[in-house]
């Protein structure tokens, strides 16, 4: 219990500490009108109050990841810890931060045209694509898993119709509120919503945690167990962990949240709060599900202690959902009715709110593309319409090989987040150099130069080794996929000092 508690410290002093240091590189403008105030159209340009978007930034953020995520990390061990709460203080936080607060410095534009104002016109034509086409894939995953979810709880057997190999009804209702959520003023719909589910998750996260401390603080595994890599697949440590925590510690998926709240916002003030503050809250949740996951199925009886009982209730259960039926199983147990209530809301409301603000996103990104103006809701459906048309087709594709890249695409997405904002902080920074009051953060870039690399490292090595990408492990060359993905490090390095910022770029 010992390395839980410290970790959740950790994270507390993360945000009342290291988010202040943050705050004083970026130099917030309190006295500046935000996009909220100047651009106010009663649909995306809405001020909403702080603590009410926190709870939305955070369900925005949350979802599922930080519960199924670091359940299937804590499988490498007690490395996860670690890997949560300092993912989260120094990447996960300040990439959440600098992409809210870099929109908000933009008149509120999305992530990709943020990073092509930064890394320049092919980037920004990249990341269009690649955001669009990746919240377009989620949406319709969550879709599909949410109303397969509604089916398996919610009996109806007076409509036997709906109990068909795909659940037309429940994906109907879903969809229909999909489509409002995206086209709706944010204050009509996830405004009153999203607060909450946002405090149920919380409440959840909490009830969890009470139960864990006082009555299974002695299962828990700590630190000084050792870091040896747990995993029952023998999957390397690095860079599989990092990616499979993601939402935990950091997730490019957020990129494309932070701007709808940055449409939100009446002063910069708020951003430490809504975004990293956040943040620091999902990774508490995150901890509190990996420690809970890796307590619950203790067994001393059968000699089965933290990690490993969990790892035996995995391998009896090979080839289902084992995140879903862990969360079920424990929240069913520790919380009873009340537990199932909430297990409920959190299996399948979580992708549902995920996939809700996920297609909004994308709406936004289009529009930013194409410089539509949103006020109208004709411009916004002739946008939400052709979307929601590729997500109905995509029910009716096979998603298995598909999404084994998408947890690499959300860091990928992250990766080039935080180049950007490495870029961003470079330039203010060249621009102010000589201002007497600038010259106490001179390199005050690095706080997101070095995550970018770290994470640069991570997405490159995660393709060339892991099973679903060129399984570099199985050849036994793995040592050469971290070469190659040092070199590509290096070559981006080069590429931010000597094309990225020192020469004139093309926006």
């Amino acid at each position: 219990m010992v390395t839980f508690f410290i970790s959740v410290a950790l994270l507390i002093c993360g945000f009342v500490f290291y988010s202040k240091f943050i705050e004083k590189i970026f130099r917030i403008d309190p006295e500046s009108a935000t996009p909220a105030l100047t651009k106010t159209d009663g649909v995306d340009f809405v001020p909403l109050k702080p603590w009410k978007m926190f709870l939305i930034q955070f369900l925005n953020i949350a979802g599922l990841g930080p519960i199924f995520g670091s359940i299937m990390g804590i499988f490498f061990g007690p490395s996860a810890f670690l890997w949560i709460v300092f993912g989260t203080i120094f990447a996960g936080g300040l990439h959440d931060y600098m992409c809210g607060m870099m929109s908000i410095k933009m008149n509120g534009i999305s992530t990709p045209d943020v990073i092509g104002t930064e890394l320049g016109r092919t980037v920004k034509f990249v990341m269009r694509i690649f955001s669009v086409v990746l919240l377009v894939l989620l949406t319709a995953s969550f879709l599909d898993g949410a109303s397969v979810l509604l089916q398996n709880t919610v009996a109806l057997p007076s409509l036997p119709f709906i109990n068909s190999a795909k659940p037309v009804f429940w994906l109907a209702i879903i969809l229909i509120y999909f489509v409002l959520a995206t086209i709706l003023p944010i204050d009509k719909v996830i405004g009153k919503v999203y607060p909450v589910f946002g405090a149920i998750l919380l409440f959840m996260g909490l009830g969890i945690m009470i139960i864990m401390v006082i009555f299974h603080s002695g299962d828990m595994p700590e630190i000084t167990d050792g870091l040896q890599n747990m995993h029952p697949q023998h999957l390397p440590l690095f860079p599989m962990m990092f990616v499979t925590i993601a939402c935990g510690a950091i997730s490019g998926f957020h990129a494309t949240q932070s701007p709808l709240m940055s449409r939100c916002m009446t002063n910069e003030k708020q951003g430490r709060m809504i975004f990293y503050g956040a943040m620091v809250a999902e990774g508490i949740l995150a901890l509190i599900w990996a420690a809970a996951a890796s307590t619950f199925f203790a067994d001393p009886e059968k000699g089965l202690y933290g990690i490993d009982g969990l790892i035996a209730f995995a391998a009896e259960h090979t080839g289902e959902n084992v995140p879903a039926l862990i969360v079920n199983k424990l929240c069913r147990s520790w919380l009873g009715v009340v537990g199932g209530i909430l297990a409920v809301s959190g299996v399948i409301f979580a992708p549902i709110t995920s996939g809700d603000t996920a297609m909004r996103s994308a709406r936004l990104i289009v529009a930013d593309a194409f410089s539509l103006n949103q006020k109208a809701i004709s411009s916004r459906l002739l946008i939400a319409i052709p979307l929601f048309a590729c997500v109905v087709a995509l029910l009716f594709v096979n998603f298995d090989s598909v999404w084994r890249y998408f947890s690499w695409s959300n860091q990928a997405l992250a990766t080039f987040a935080l180049w950007a904002g490495s870029v961003f902080l470079y330039d203010r920074e060249n621009n102010g150099r000589k201002k007497k009051d600038e010259q106490r953060y001179r390199y005050g870039y690095l706080i997101t130069l070095i995550p970018a690399i770290f994470m640069t490292m991570v997405s490159i090595s995660y393709i060339l080794i892991a099973p679903e990408g060129l399984d570099f492990a199985s050849l036994g060359i793995s040592t050469l996929a971290y070469i190659i993905a040092g070199i590509v490090c290096v070559c981006f390095l080069i590429l931010f000092f000597e094309k990225g910022v020192r020469k004139n770029r093309i926006n």
